[in-house]
């Protein structure tokens, strides 16, 4: 029984800390998909650059994100046909979108710097707190 309420245990600090990882990722993706739309792309093309550059992201996440920063006037899109190919929709970050990626750059540079050092020295900041 007690070996049971272990691997049930283990079990719930894995997926707590899995929905943690997503809760985290979810509050970069903004960032992460705004600094890749400085030139057009469509969605299957965006998803493949964030691959390549390290950040796994599905399409179930990542077409309802486009929509939702088009809807907000970060981005413009149109469709477009290459190659006779069925139509594509192209995303480009606006201005808007640029004023917003600039402020939200310098947020996480702020950001950054506050977490790296807190989880550099964690007792000195525990400490500092006091």
């Amino acid at each position: 029984m007690n070996r049971q309420k272990k691997t049930q245990g283990n079990r719930n600090r894995s997926d707590l800390s899995e929905n943690l990882t997503m809760e985290l990722r979810r509050g970069v993706l903004v960032l992460a998909v705004l600094s890749r739309l400085g030139e057009e792309q469509y969605g299957y093309s965006l998803k493949q650059r964030l691959i390549e550059e390290g950040l796994d992201i599905n399409e179930g996440t990542l077409y309802p994100l486009l929509r939702r920063l088009e809807s907000q006037g970060l981005l413009s899109s149109e469709w477009q046909v290459v190659d006779e190919k069925r139509p594509r929709r192209y995303y480009r970050i606006s201005p808007d979108g640029e004023r917003v990626l600039a402020d939200l750059a310098g947020d996480w540079e702020q950001l950054k710097k506050v977490i790296s050092k807190m989880l550099s020295k964690p007792e000195e900041n525990e400490n500092e707190l006091k």
